[in-house]
């Protein structure tokens, strides 16, 4: 089966679609699949519920689908570096239900493996728990969480093989691995794409099995987030 696709666009057609729940990797800026969520932009769907980390920031990563209102909710751990995000959320014109980032790491983990609901002592005693499933277990309260299974999940990935084994480049790796497991159709942007039989196998972070489409975006802008410089020392040493 290919699953390589020629274009960003291509690899999305046929399976977005107005209203869907979707999920995206990627945290802060690192590890965003940026070619899809191009296209995702330009296909115009619409009234998304997207499961992500955070919003990126203005203007760019998912901050181009909360300037063009495609979002209608966000289900993320941090608000962070975005204001339109930010503005959205207190005007009451974006749903966000907020989520703790281990919490949200495990519902989308476990929607990858199968297992529909698990117990944490996260959030008890907290919002996060109310109107959830409390249980004790060993002297202490527990909250029920549902995990998440997503229809579209899109994935950013450091290399792949024509069979969709991934390997994901240090911090890229974040969210990107939980993301594509759980979607129940998951496309991968790659900058690199090889012969299957190429990587060690135990080099590979995630087996193709969880991966249905692939793209080759060879050269993403990999913007930072929030560039620090330390200032240049004047001083000589042991001065």
């Amino acid at each position: 089966m290919n699953k390589i696709y020629p274009s960003a666009a291509a690899a999305l057609q046929g399976i977005v679609q107005d209203g869907q729940l979707m999920a995206v990797g990627g945290f802060g800026l690192c590890g965003i699949p940026e070619a899809l969520i191009a296209a995702l932009q330009a296909s115009g769907v619409k009234n998304l519920t997207v499961i992500s980390n955070n919003a990126g920031v203005d203007g760019f990563g998912l901050g181009k689908l909360l300037e063009t209102r495609q979002i209608k909710k966000m289900i993320s751990s941090y608000v962070g570096e975005n204001k339109e995000f930010e503005r959205q959320y207190l005007a009451d014109e974006l749903e966000l239900e907020f989520t703790p980032q281990g919490t949200l790491a495990e519902k989308l983990r476990a929607g990858g493996a199968g297992i529909p609901a698990f117990f944490t002592r996260t959030g008890v005693g907290t919002l996060v728990a109310e109107g959830k499933e409390l249980r004790e277990f060993d002297g202490h309260t527990y909250v029920m969480e549902r995990s998440l299974t997503p229809a579209v999940s899109l994935g950013k990935a450091w290399k792949a093989d024509k069979s969709g084994n991934l390997i994901f480049r240090r911090t890229a790796r974040n969210f990107n691995p939980a993301v594509i497991m759980a979607g129940k159709i998951s496309v991968v942007e790659v900058e690199e794409i090889v012969e299957t039989g190429t990587f060690d196998p135990d080099a590979v972070h995630l087996p193709g099995i969880y991966v249905n489409r692939l793209v080759l975006n060879a050269t993403p802008e990999k913007r930072i987030e929030k560039r620090t410089i330390s200032e240049k020392s004047t001083e000589k040493a042991g001065a």
